[in-house]
């Protein structure tokens, strides 16, 4: 008797289905190079498609050429680096040609994550104004669809839209303000690939090797590896279970010995659920590479609420998958932290603030004067599009300007005062609508009181009456912070606890 295959062989077996390209004759670029696309600038634009095999194939743009010959049914090449301009047209040319038009060189964003970047320009606070002037010629977006998948797929369904009114109110909200503020700062097209799904997990957009590379992300291939074990498990049964199926004889009504004529179910495949691992990145990220990108804003977390400490590892663990799978170096990763709601934790927060920590080229737009106690998805979406503009612009350009809210730095005891640093203080702190709120302090007992709280200069000296001796600091620890914390730039500043972990 053979022996059983093993759990981490069966789920190879199902990772290595085959897209196949072959029998395709005529050459046919990938859906992102499309009428309206938006290609990076000032780096090497690669392109890629199908065609017949050995069909030789030659890709122009603005009279700059490369050529390619097709392999095992596939082509990819790489245009020479292109600045900002257009309209083009992008041609692409074997036994057939294929004209692009209207093709812009530019800057181009993915837009990822979950319901918050999902959340369309349709909904926002003053919509219908919005949408009105919503006529930017040099702003384009192509919405990624929903799909899952147990393997990396090597196309997605979608296309790039131009922003006008008619077509701006299914953009994604965030997508579009941030997408706008940088046409306008840069002067240059602005191409945002958005590609989101409303209640999914970090995990569910990260590879199976993204998550194989840190033990304590272990967690997450047993639930991908068991979701495939029980799964096989349940075919073997319900292969054997309709092996013996036999349905009524003719004219033979339904009841003992002839129970009615229905059939076995077959399970349902694990892979039908999009908060699986990997199963997002897979169907959703994985075909986006390699376009030349210049980088990331994310919104996502509300579904890791739970698991507010591992998320500490797998959220630095996605981004450094993406931008290994990307191949673009560690280019900007800019991403949104929760908005307050009297279902998120503090803890979650706190995750993504250590983030900034443990991986390069970040910043994160803090929400906590844009939430909804009531309502998991605020419709204040612009100033966080605004936020992350404000980064990319810093970060991505080398704009010398100040692109964050307050971050707590580190914390000094003197006496019975509690006096708390900050980076990016930018031009001063500043508390918004009267004295600070917001900030608790703690002793030795590990009781956390209502402080006192007053800005000196680059720091804030916290203090309790009832605390003579503390040892800890808080600041907008609660699922729906009240807090007024802000540099003089216009940005809060990001809740924090001195006592977690570094």
């Amino acid at each position: 008797m053979k022996p059983m295959p093993t759990p981490l062989r069966l789920l190879s077996l199902l990772f290595l289905l085959v897209f196949s390209t072959a029998g395709r004759a005529a050459v046919t670029p990938n859906p992102l190079f499309s009428d309206n696309a938006v290609l990076q600038e000032e780096t090497p634009i690669p392109v890629w498609g199908v065609a017949k095999e050995g069909e030789k194939i030659s890709v122009t743009l603005d009279g700059q050429s490369a050529s390619t010959t097709a392999k095992d049914g596939k082509w990819k090449l790489m245009l020479p680096a292109h600045k900002a301009g257009g309209p083009y047209d992008l041609t692409i040319s074997g036994e057939n040609t294929n004209t692009i038009t209207n093709v812009l060189v530019g800057e181009v964003w993915v837009c990822s994550g979950q319901s918050n970047m999902e959340f369309p320009l349709s909904r926002v606070t003053n919509a219908a104004a919005e949408i009105a002037s919503a006529s930017y010629p040099m702003l384009r977006m192509f919405s990624v669809a929903r799909r899952i998948s147990a393997n990396p797929q090597e196309e997605v369904v979608g296309k790039w839209a131009v922003c006008t009114p008619a077509a701006a109110p299914g953009f994604s909200a965030i997508g579009y303000f941030f997408g706008h503020d940088l046409v306008k700062a840069r002067s240059v097209p602005i191409g945002m690939i958005h590609s989101s799904w409303g209640g999914t997990p970090a995990q569910a957009w990260t590879s199976f090797s993204g998550l194989s590379k840190d033990p304590s992300l272990k967690v997450y291939v047993d639930q991908l590896r068991n979701a495939v074990v029980d799964f096989m498990k349940n075919l073997e049964a319900y292969r054997t279970a309709l092996a013996g199926y036999h349905p009524n004889p003719a004219g033979v009504p339904s009841g003992p010995p002839w129970p009615a004529d229905l059939p076995p179910s077959g399970p349902r495949s694990p892979f039908e659920n999009n908060g699986l691992p990997t199963i997002l990145y897979n169907g959703m990220i994985a075909p986006l590479q390699p376009y030349a990108i210049r980088g990331v804003i994310w919104y996502q977390g509300e579904a890791n609420n739970g698991q507010a400490k591992l998320y500490q590892t797998l959220f630095p663990a996605m981004i450094a998958d993406w931008r290994e799978k990307w191949g673009r170096g560690d280019f900007p990763f800019l991403f949104t932290q929760i908005a307050p709601w009297t279902g998120m934790s503090p803890e979650i927060r706190e995750a993504q603030f250590l983030t900034l920590g443990k991986s390069t080229n970040t910043a994160m737009a803090v929400t906590t004067d844009v939430g909804n106690a009531a309502d998991i998805h605020p419709t204040q979406k612009e100033p966080v599009g605004q936020r992350l503009a404000l980064a990319a612009r810093a970060l991505a350009y080398g704009e010398k300007i100040e692109y964050s809210g307050p971050l707590y730095q580190s914390l000094k005891i003197e006496g019975s005062n509690a006096v708390v640093s900050f980076t990016h203080t930018g031009s001063g702190l500043m508390a918004k609508d009267g004295d600070l709120r917001g900030f608790t302090i703690g002793g030795t007992n590990g009781q956390f009181l209502p402080a006192k709280a007053a800005i000196a200069g680059e720091t804030v000296v916290v203090s309790a009456a009832e605390v003579t001796a503390p040892t800890a600091v808080r600041y907008g620890w609660t699922n729906v912070p009240d807090v007024n914390l802000w540099n003089k730039e216009g940005l809060p500043a990001s809740p924090f606890r001195t006592d977690s972990a570094p």
